[in-house]
């Protein structure tokens, strides 16, 4: 294969926002695991306070508990504090009410999630809603209403309504005659997501509230990651807006999400705004003058990672028009700017995800923010917006953008737990990819490997239509590689998001073709271009699509790494293509076209056809209640590895899906990945 010499370009992106650190302690996964995060900002009508949610580990019970805090922005100086009232209360999604008191989720009584709310001064707290076990919640506009969600039996007409279980005989036995039979994480019992109205009067909502779906079956918001972006009221209270994928023979394989809109009394049915759309609508966003809805849709039915463009609908004439069209990115999130006139969004933009305005007028996009992961945008009502953000070696923090595009750091909630921590530096760079394509790359150099070289984790990112940026992230983080000594490096290989939709839809049946090209390339353009990777001891790791392109490298790049991590990853295409829950993304990417209608596109890519080549020591990591890439595929990669007396270790984690979620578990897989990098990367007078 022919080497082509990387572009000349490099860009450096200092740790901790663009301070370089004095050496300090490494970073280590217990810092990881430890961390404080925060969530959900929200910010009061007359932009005074700024409240979140913020979330502790406690490792003796293997958890995570939730609290508020809040900030006074109008004192300049001012610290953030805990509501002490909530102490201890797992106080969640937080919103300010029309009353201007703070409304959140809580199971501060009989272990059921109910509404509550408290004075952004403090108080007592008071429950608002019955003991329903909500998951979720919005108030109305004119403060007369609570729209909230929970789970309930499909066609529930309250709250109230919580059904029998289906009896089928004797014996414990679940018993399925459609798609779903289960999730992401769960078997599926027969309820959905399901959104009431509750009349609300003098801070307390009354009774078991009625449904406004009407015949609609379906989980709004959606499973198993929908929230309130999903759900917007009207400015006047009357109506509802809700994204719905309706249930059928065919919903495991649909990605034709809808936006409905529905009387907030019940009296009619919800009428299908987006009925001419076949794929999907969503992130609905009503303007604070009512005068239009704004979502993001995509145009091609089936292919979840699509190109989300921003329509506007007039709520006045229902014209609509695709404000966006012409911009070659995707967007994730909206946030109407508080004069009407424009929207903050946000996308993916070559290893950043920083945030956007968009004008109504227009449909011009400008750049706001620099490098970095944004998330949580909330505008301010004098202009500006509040948002979260963070990097590769720094966790999310609070921030203020004003309107002189100023930004200031409004919060450090893990500046005393990460005080003298000796952050990793990362460099981006760009080399020729597949097809003499620009592709970019991420380096980390660990801080205490200056003039020495180290040696190498090459990350792979799952999606595969995603990107490895600069990034936190809780499950694979970069820095507690570098904290250990390691170097790490990641390429964008053609799926990856962030350079154009043609770009993403590079992967499309090519899963084993392009992005295995960019990795050997940009795995050479790196260790060319930086004196501090060791090109010897290299180790793979890769989750989900990563994991996958684990076991392709095992039979198609043999002999280069020193060893090979995979998490949740995919064996057998064939058994997945059967084993999975969403069948949409496998569909898509081999195709278009189910494995019995073309088996020769999912062969062509399968890495259990090249077992006989195995030969490189791996990892294999799996959750039991992982449904995406079922823990099947990790069980057999395993036998295959063992067969071919490859040496070999299986991790099972029966509590964790897809992702690692309890810190617990988190400290024993760094553990074990560690373990395993520290065996086959170095020698025993270099091991930690």
């Amino acid at each position: 294969m022919k080497i082509v010499k990387p572009l000349l370009l490099i860009v450096v992106t200092a740790a901790l926002l663009g301070s370089l650190p004095a050496l300090g302690r490494p970073f280590t996964p217990r810092d990881l695991v430890m961390l404080s995060h925060i969530a959900d900002p929200a910010v009061s009508a007359d932009g005074r306070w700024l409240i979140w949610d913020q979330s502790e580990t406690d490792l003796a019970v293997n958890t995570r508990r939730h609290e508020l805090w809040r900030l006074d922005l109008s004192h300049a100086g001012a610290l953030p504090e805990r509501l002490a009232a909530l102490r201890g209360a797992g106080a969640g999604a937080p919103v300010f009410g029309a009353d201007g008191r703070v409304y959140f989720l809580s199971e501060l009584q009989d272990g059921n999630t109910a509404v509550w709310s408290i004075a952004t001064t403090g108080g007592s707290p008071l429950q608002v809603t019955g003991d329903y076990a909500l998951s979720g919640f919005a108030l109305s506009p004119r403060g007369d209403a609570i729209l909230v969600w929970a789970d309930r039996p499909a066609g529930a007409r309250s709250l109230a309504d919580v059904g029998q279980p289906a009896r089928r005989g004797r014996g414990n036995v679940r018993v399925y005659d459609h798609l779903f039979v289960r999730h992401w994480d769960t078997w599926s019992d027969g309820r959905r997501s399901q959104l009431f109205v509750l009349p609300f009067a003098a801070g307390r909502a009354r009774g078991a509230g009625h449904a406004i779906e009407g015949p609609l079956v379906g989980d709004t918001p959606s499973k198993p990651m929908g929230g309130s972006e999903e759900i917007a009221w009207s400015k006047d209270g009357r109506r509802v807006y809700f994204v719905l994928r309706q249930a059928g023979p065919d919903e495991a394989l649909s990605e034709n999400f809808d936006i409905f809109a529905a009387p907030a009394d019940g009296s009619t049915p919800p009428v299908n705004l987006t009925a001419d759309n076949p794929a999907i609508d969503t992130l609905p966003a009503v303007s604070p003058d009512g005068r239009w809805l704004a979502w993001v849709a995509t145009a091609r039915a089936g292919y979840e990672d699509d190109r989300k463009v921003l329509v506007l609908r007039n709520l006045a004439s229902g014209e609509t028009r695709r404000l966006t069209q012409q911009w070659d990115r995707s967007i994730d999130s909206i946030a109407w700017a508080g004069d009407s006139g424009s929207l903050y969004v946000t996308a993916v933009d070559r290893l950043d995800h920083p945030a956007f305005r968009i004008d109504v007028r227009k449909g011009e996009v400008q750049r706001l923010t620099g490098a970095g992961h944004v998330s949580g945008i909330t505008p301010l009502p004098q202009g500006g917006f509040i948002y979260l953000l963070d990097t590769l070696t720094a966790p999310g923090d609070l921030w203020r953008l004003d309107l002189r595009g100023t930004a200031a750091r409004l919060t450090a909630v893990n500046g005393a737990r990460l005080g003298g921590i000796s952050w990793p530096v990362v460099r981006r760079f760009a080399f020729r990819g597949a097809g003499g394509d620009t592709v970019w790359g991420l380096a980390m150099r660990p801080t205490d490997s200056v003039g020495a070289r180290s040696p190498v984790a090459l990350f792979v990112h799952g999606g595969p239509q995603g990107t490895l940026g600069d990034a936190w992230s809780d499950r694979v983080n970069l820095a507690a590689w570098a904290g250990r000594g390691y170097a790490g490096v990641s390429v964008d290989f053609h799926g990856s998001i962030g350079y154009g939709q043609a770009f993403t839809d590079s992967i499309n049946n090519d899963w084993g073709g392009k992005p295995l090209t960019d990795l050997e390339l940009g795995l050479q353009a790196a260790i060319q271009r930086f004196s501090f990777l060791n090109a010897e001891d290299v180790c793979g790791v890769g989750g989900s699509y990563g994991g996958y392109m684990m076991n392709w490298i095992e039979g198609h790049w043999p002999h280069r790494f020193r060893c090979l991590i995979q998490d949740d990853g995919i064996f057998d295409v064939r058994a997945m293509a059967y084993e999975t829950d969403e069948l949409w993304a496998d569909r898509w990417d081999h195709g278009g076209k189910l494995y019995f209608q073309a088996p020769a596109a999912y062969e062509k890519w399968n890495p259990v056809d090249a077992v006989a080549a195995w030969s490189t020591p791996q990892l294999v990591i799996t959750g039991e209640k992982d449904f995406r890439s079922p823990s099947t595929q990790a069980v057999a990669a395993f036998t295959a590895l063992q067969l071919r007396g490859v040496p070999s270790r299986l991790l099972v984690f029966p509590d964790e899906g897809h992702w690692v979620q309890n810190p617990a578990d988190r400290l024993r897989w760094y553990g074990e990945v560690f373990r395993w990098m520290d065996h086959w990367t170095r020698p025993p007078s270099k091991k930690r």
